[in-house]
């Protein structure tokens, strides 16, 4: 089988040839992975191909104007949210969301807060892009594609979009709005230009805390439920699989997701309540797909070689019974991973990954 071919029947609850596999890290780990392959910095197409990854992400770059000022000392994206750089004394860091701009805005400042247009986004690398990557499962979008409350917080802040939720305020809900509307035009003309070469739409929304859920259920039915729709049915019409990403613990919302349309759910961090592979499997298995379970804050991370050789097979005996199921980090790989751990992860999958000997 081929990728696209792999992830397709794994998806529809066959067994392919061999477990789907995917991959994603943050820079540090990443560089040095490519040092151990003897790959260029650059090289990230094959660092996939040594791995063995069944996936390619397609989303049109931004070519518009600079919309924010830049700021000393931040980083500043298209939307506004700001980043600053933190060191976590494991050799690294990352950039953490900060002062957020529209934490005291009035309605007027969100309605007037500068937002890329869908017309600067370029549609024309996507038909070449999917030639490219045509045996490969090719999704669009991302994380952070209709994703309302962790999105938001980056600009809203934490607290404050929680509020808005919960007290219907006009001002968080209509940048909520505007972003996603923005967002969903995006999608739509990336299909459009793809010409049905794509084959799956991947959402985002971090919906539990590692002990439970972040909000209740009749918040996510008030608001996450009818947004999230929208970007579903878009994917319906295109005979698209639909992937959900969830942080923490989710599984409190899968039945609520199986009725919207979603196929497969990602991230699936086994250390969060109700979110063990053997939970899931038994619970949602025939209804759902699962992407991820090898979580970046476990073993890969803090144990030795011989405990993620032993945590990757555990959850490839659990998951890959029957299908509905591609082995990924639970998140980015962060850089305090051992490469020699990440290494095994890979070299793992390979041996016992088979559904056929």
């Amino acid at each position: 089988m081929n990728s696209k071919e792999r992830v397709r029947t794994s998806f529809s609850h066959q067994e392919p040839d061999r477990v789907p596999v995917n991959y994603s890290a943050n820079p540090g780990i990443d560089q040095r992975l490519k040092a151990h392959f003897g790959l260029s910095a650059a090289d990230d197409e094959g660092l996939l191909e040594v791995l063995g990854v069944d996936f390619r992400g397609i989303n049109p770059p931004y070519i518009g104007p600079q919309l924010h000022p830049d700021v000393p000392d931040r980083r500043v994206d298209i939307w506004g949210i700001h980043t600053r750089w933190v060191e976590h004394g494991h050799g690294g860091g990352y950039w953490d969301f900060c002062d957020f701009p529209l934490k005291h805005a009035t309605l007027e400042e969100v309605k007037a807060w500068k937002m890329p247009s869908p017309d600067d986004f370029d549609y024309s690398l996507v038909p070449a892009l999917c030639e490219k990557y045509q045996d490969y499962c090719i999704y669009t979008g991302g994380g952070g594609t209709c994703d309302i409350m962790n999105s938001t917080t980056m600009i809203r802040s934490m607290e404050q979009t929680l509020v808005d939720l919960i007290e219907d305020n006009p001002v968080g809900l209509t940048y909520i709005d505007r972003r996603l509307e923005i967002q969903l035009e995006i999608v739509k003309r990336t299909l459009e230009a793809a010409r049905g070469k794509i084959d799956m739409l991947w959402l985002g929304e971090d919906l539990g805390s590692q002990r439970g859920p972040l909000i209740s259920m009749d918040l996510f039915r008030k608001h996450i439920r009818p947004r999230h729709q929208k970007f579903i049915d878009l994917a319906k019409q295109y005979n698209l699989m639909v992937i959900f990403h969830s942080c923490g613990s989710s599984s409190w919302a899968f039945d609520e997701l199986i009725e919207m349309g979603v196929d497969i759910v990602d991230t699936l961090q086994p250390e969060a309540k109700n979110m063990s592979p053997e939970y899931l499997k038994r619970r949602f298995g025939e209804k759902l797909s699962f992407h991820g379970c090898i979580s970046t804050a476990g073993v890969i991370a803090h144990g030795t070689v011989d405990d993620t050789i032993k945590n990757v097979r555990e959850t490839l005996d659990i998951m890959m019974p029957g299908g509905g199921f591609a082995i990924a980090p639970t998140h980015m790989l962060q850089d305090n991973t051992p490469t020699e751990n990440v290494v095994a992860m890979y070299e793992t999958i390979r041996k016992f990954g088979s559904y056929r000997s």
